[in-house]
């Protein structure tokens, strides 16, 4: 590989990221390249990679161009694709904010999942709309060891199944996806969180993201907690006439999500750029482009 590749290392509530920027989408990226850059020992060490593209130059995204100029390009950790990443819109608004390429206030982000309204506050804090939950019919399970729970299904243009539990403990260790039942529900394997309350409207959780393993914070999966636990509470907006607003701690923080009678649902939390640099050419050489 003999050109040189800048990136930058970014979080979202310590959902960790490699951003890889490459405008008129002229970097190869394989699943093998995307897996080495996110290794923790080996390479720079992310949960995911945020490729930044110009909506126009990427063949996904080339429809959504006239809407949204800058496209997400978002790869799981093991290098595998995935349609949305909620904290991951959030820092790739805030590099698209650092390099000059947009100023604070609205910005419209392409992501797999959708176009995606973004506003990038003074205060650091980042908005995402992440659109409406879908909530498929049909009973579901996840189980840990011995025990298994009913579990809410909600596409948040990704997959998830959110359970309800009395110890975030009985998660376990999340390095392997939790089984669940049907396995027709997800065909295409499925985020997996495990939830407890914390106070009125006020719940933590731990989630299990499929290509990644257990995670600091997942934008989506708080999204669909959120949702679930509305559903739970009696508090559905389109019911009650009323927005419905949680907190959801996740273990690197805190994210704010709203469910708006429409059923859009608008999530805020911080996004951070922690450092920038170059790939080294050797090394480079040695990973599979």
């Amino acid at each position: 590989m003999s050109t040189r590749i800048a990136f930058l290392k970014g979080h979202g509530t310590e959902n960790d990221f490699v951003i890889v920027p490459d405008p008129e989408n002229a970097i190869d990226l394989p699943p093998t390249a995307v897996a080495a850059l996110c290794d923790r020992r080996a390479g720079i060490g992310g949960d995911g990679l945020l490729h930044v593209v110009r909506s126009a130059a990427h063949p996904e995204a080339k429809e959504m161009a006239a809407e949204a100029e800058w496209f997400m390009d978002y790869r799981n950790g093991d290098g595998s694709v995935a349609e949305m990443c909620g904290n991951g819109v959030r820092v790739f608004a805030r590099y698209l904010q650092r390099a000059g390429h947009v100023a604070e206030g609205d910005i419209a982000v392409a992501t797999r999942g959708g176009v995606k309204s973004v506003h990038v506050a003074k205060d650091g804090a980042v908005t995402v709309g992440m659109g409406k939950a879908v909530l498929p019919e049909g009973d579901v399970t996840v189980s840990v060891g011995e025990r298994s729970w009913p579990a809410r299904n909600v596409n948040m243009g990704n997959p998830h199944a959110v359970a309800f539990v009395d110890d975030l403990a009985h998660a376990g260790n999340l390095f392997t996806p939790p089984p669940f039942a049907p396995a027709a529900a997800y065909p295409d394997g499925v985020n997996v969180e495990f939830v407890v309350d914390r106070g009125p409207r006020h719940v933590a959780l731990r989630v299990h993201e499929r290509g990644s393993g257990e995670t600091r914070s997942c934008g989506t999966g708080a999204c669909a907690v959120a949702v679930a636990a509305a559903r739970r509470d009696g508090a559905d907006p389109a019911v009650t006439g009323t927005p419905s607003t949680y907190t959801v701690d996740v273990p690197g923080g805190r994210l704010v999500i709203t469910e708006h009678p429409d059923g859009e649902i608008e999530m805020t939390g911080p996004a951070v750029i922690v450092a920038e640099g170059e790939l080294d050419a050797e090394w480079l050489d040695t990973v599979q482009f």
